[in-house]
Formats: structure tokens, sequence, C-alpha cells
């Protein structure tokens, strides 16, 4: 039978929550992350940005994690122009030659431009890419295909806030969507962006809603229904299928908005900074 001192040391334990080591571990990443957000403005509103929280905690695992912000609905070419000057930046503060990049959504094709086309083969050691469509979303055609009044008023007030919520923001919402098409993926993008062979490509897809237990946001449950009947699992933006890139890590329950940290009106048990930290874990366990 347990003793007072026992019983007091037990009690005392439980009050302090004292443990031996109580800081969360060291993720042992040798190579910088850049993490580079996607299209929209919904995390922007957010201090610092997409992705920012996320840095912050991946810094607090001891990664040197930056999460630079872009226009949210400019074109590829405008805004690799812009990653080009951030990760410039990037290598400068860190005192670094070399980056990994862990990008989310439509920041994945910019690395990808950015690795292929703009010379940044030579710094990337990796890209990791996060429900990038690789091959195009049908959801871009929807937006493409409204009658001509809403088409105009959703461009007009993306254009206004993309070129107004940065210093250096530029925004062509209706050139974005159509480089985000199927169409233009598969016979442009895909073929004028190829691979380097120096650098390592990785990807995860990610689904919610329909045909999935894991939960949508209600922005989403239209867009995820269109895309499910016309390229099966998705996220509300991004179809599993249309994720796949390089070696393929895996599928993760989580909607589009969830994967960067934000959870619009529903509960989840997906925690975005535990995701960014497992793939900064897996980057360390493969050297990087």
């Amino acid at each position: 039978m347990p003793n007072d001192d026992t019983l007091s040391a037990s009690a005392l334990r439980r009050i302090t929550g004292l443990e031996p080591s109580p800081q969360p571990s060291i993720i042992p990443v040798r190579t910088p992350i850049v993490l580079m957000h996607g299209f929209g403005v919904g995390a922007s509103f957010r201090r610092g940005g997409h992705l920012h929280q996320e840095a912050l905690h991946l810094r607090s695992r001891g990664v040197r994690a930056i999460a630079p912000n872009v226009s949210p609905y400019s074109t590829v070419c405008a805004r690799t122009a812009q990653w080009d000057d951030r990760l410039r930046r990037v290598l400068e503060e860190v005192q670094t030659q070399r980056l990994v990049l862990v990008a989310h959504s439509m920041g994945g094709l910019d690395a990808r431009y950015l690795i292929s086309e703009m010379g940044w083969h030579e710094q990337v050691d990796a890209l990791v890419t996060i429900a990038t469509p690789h091959r195009g979303s049908a959801v871009a055609s929807l937006v493409l295909d409204q009658p001509e009044l809403v088409r105009n008023w959703l461009t007009d007030a993306a254009d206004w806030l993309g070129t107004h919520i940065l210093e250096d923001g530029s925004a062509d919402l209706r050139q974005a969507l159509t480089e985000f098409t199927p169409e233009y993926i598969k016979n442009t993008f895909n073929s004028e962006v190829p691979d380097h062979p120096d650098v390592a490509y990785w990807s995860y897809g990610c689904q919610a809603g329909k045909g999935t237990d894991a939960p949508i946001a209600p922005i989403f449950r239209y867009s995820n229904q269109y895309l499910f009947e016309r390229e099966g699992a998705n996220d509300g933006i991004v179809s599993v299928q249309s994720a796949h890139w390089g070696e393929y890590q895996g599928t993760v329950d989580a909607d589009h908005s969830r994967q960067v940290g934000l959870s619009p009106g529903l509960a989840s048990h997906f925690d975005s900074n535990a995701f960014y930290a497992s793939i900064a874990k897996k980057l360390a366990d493969d050297g990087y």
C-alpha cells in the first residue's frame, strides 16, 4: 500500500505538470524550409498571412522556416517574379545556399516554375507540394464558365484585393484561373515546365467531404460535389489524383482551408502545425 510520501509526491507532479523534457522535440532539418502559399486571401487576414503560424511552429521545433507572402490572385509568371525576390532575401537572411520548398496549392506550380525556368534548381534540394493542381482543377473551369456579370464581379473584387494587399501586389484573376484549368496545365504548363533531375519532388494529396469521413467547410460543399463527379476525391479545390507528382507521400484528410490552418465553421481533428512538422521530420529523416 502506498505511503503518505508517495501520495504527496504523485499529487505534486499532477499539480505542477513538470516533465523531464517539457519542450517539443527538435526536428533536426539541416536545410532551411520556405513555406510557399497558394491562391486566395483567406489566410491573409490573419497577422503574418498564409502559413505564418505554421512557420512559427516549425521554428519552435528548431527548424529554420520562413513563410513569405506574394500576390494571391496573380499568374504564375507574376508570382514567381515575387518569389524570386523573396527567396533571394531568405538566402541572405539565413546565410545559406540551399533550400527546401514546401508549397501549398498554387505555390507548388510557382515552385516548379522557379526550379525549371528560373534557375532555382541550383539552390533547391527538394520540393514538397500539398494539394497542388498538377493536372489542373475543374473548379477553375467552373468559375470561368459563370455568367459574365458574376465573372466580372469576382474578377474585379479579386483584382482589387490582390493589387492592394501587398505593397508590390498585382492581380489578374481571370488569367490565373485559366492557368488552373486542366486543359492549360496538361497541354501547356506540364510540357513547358519539366522537372529538374537534381531536385527531389514529393507530393501530398488531400481529401474531405464527398466520399470521405473528413468534414468540409460549407464554402467548399458545392465545388467538392462538382469536382468529385469529375475527378473523384478532393479537398474542395484540388482532387487527389491531380495532386500526385513525383514521389507521392500520402493522402491527408483535410479540406483546402484546413491545410493552411483555417477552420471556418466546423470542428476538425486536423492540425496544420503538426502536419507541417511531420513533413519536416520526414525531410530530416531523409537527410535534408
